[in-house]
């Protein structure tokens, strides 16, 4: 639903090229790690059904990953619409 919603917001504050590459980065960074991460827990599901401790921790790591590129993910998305925002705050809302 983000990815959606960002690529709207590309279209709408008209992006540069250059950070449509970073977005779409960005979603596919985040993408990617999901796909990995339900990997990785069906493999260990399959290999291992009940619960296994070191298959918790499997489990944690990959699940850490996936956050990890959602943060990473936001702050591009920050760096690349925080300006456009700021301007559409001043001057709409701001008077001078």
């Amino acid at each position: 639903m983000l990815a959606m919603a960002v690529t709207v917001m590309g279209f709408v504050f008209q992006i540069t090229a250059f950070q449509w590459v970073f977005q779409l980065l960005a979603i596919g960074l985040v993408l990617t790690a999901e796909g990995l991460n339900s990997a990785i827990e069906a493999v260990a599901d399959f290999i291992h059904p009940d619960y296994h401790v070191k298959i918790g921790h499997i489990k944690d790591i990959a699940a850490g990953a996936v956050f990890f590129a959602a943060v990473i993910a936001t702050i591009i998305g920050l760096i690349i619409y925080l300006p456009y925002f700021i301007v559409l705050f001043e001057t709409h809302f701001v008077q001078t």
